[in-house]
């Protein structure tokens, strides 16, 4: 596949990334509720009008310049849940055009009657390396129901993905990470992969220690892994400042061998451009030995997806 130049701009021709979780799109002609409908659906970054349009390879290619992306993990981006099988033929054909994506996580909805069946179609696809199905959350951690984890019919659509030897990406808030960490030690023998870093939004200093005490719990589960990723702020700049500590404070609980860095475009170019938050990201482990920089940027998303 072709990459992208890394000269200039801060980029670094030896440096190589796995993105792991990017998506693409082309709204103008498949049905994705999301970028379709009318009106927008409220979002934690605001007005997402301006991805609300086709984004195909060419497009992240050259967002990502001029960093060298070598792989990359596509994570399904709620198509039409009445068609799931259909955006991974839709993937299959980007993938023989563009050489992008990789391998991808693909849509599950493990509560279904039917979820043991589609669960065998989606990994009959042999890029497909992981599910993913956003599990029912609560709207703030003062609301103590119990999220969708938690529910019986969700669980055995859950327990089908060891025998496929299927990965699940979790999207969660923190306040689910306990629950979530139950999962993880009922189904050990399955990878969990977590979305997004937690979706640690509420920086206050109460937010950030409920998210500290969550992942710290989730943390403990060998079996959980966690792309540093999705954790731009509405109306606030991406700088290595506002986001150092949330980086460092991830690897520190998960350690290197379980973290990857991951740009979640085109929706993280809501907050700042691609470059912007990969520079973010190298600066803030700038200080680690190089092995463990390549880890975090290349190794473990080969290792942890099966990227050939």
């Amino acid at each position: 596949m072709g990459e992208a130049s890394t000269r200039g701009a801060g980029g670094d021709g030896a440096f190589a990334i796995v993105d792991a979780h990017q998506h693409f799109w082309d709204p103008t002609r498949h049905y994705y509720p999301w970028l379709n409908d009318e009106p927008p659906i409220p979002f934690r970054y605001g007005d997402y009008r301006p991805i609300r349009r086709r984004y195909l390879p060419p497009d992240y290619r050259a967002d990502a310049a001029p960093y060298t992306v070598v792989r990359s993990v596509y994570v399904e981006a709620e198509w039409d849940p009445r068609d799931p099988l259909g955006e991974m033929r839709y993937i299959e054909s980007l993938r023989r055009e563009h050489g992008l994506p990789s391998v991808a996580v693909a849509q599950a909805w493990l509560d279904a009657p039917d979820a043991p069946r589609l669960l065998e179609q989606q990994a009959a696809f042999p890029f497909v390396r992981s599910v993913r199905h956003k599990p029912r959350a609560n709207r703030s951690p003062g609301d103590g129901a119990p999220g969708g984890t938690t529910d019986a019919k969700w669980r055995a659509g859950f327990r089908e993905l060891a025998r496929l030897r299927l990965r699940f990406d979790l999207q969660t808030p923190w306040w689910h990470l306990a629950e979530a960490a139950r999962l993880a030690a009922d189904f050990p023998d399955t990878r969990i992969v977590l979305n997004h870093t937690g979706l640690p939004a509420d920086r206050s200093a109460e937010g950030i220690a409920g998210w500290k005490r969550a992942m710290t719990t989730l943390a403990a589960c060998p079996n959980v892994a966690v792309k540093i990723s999705g954790i731009g702020q509405r109306g606030v700049p991406w700088t290595v400042a506002a986001n150092r500590d949330i980086v460092r404070t991830v690897i520190d609980l998960f350690g290197v061998g379980r973290c990857m860095f991951a740009s979640n475009f085109p929706v993280d170019g809501l907050c700042a451009a691609f470059g912007t938050i990969f520079g973010g990201f190298r600066e803030a482990v700038s200080d680690y030995p190089a092995a463990e920089q390549r880890a975090l940027f290349h190794d473990n998303a080969m290792r942890i997806y099966a990227i050939d």
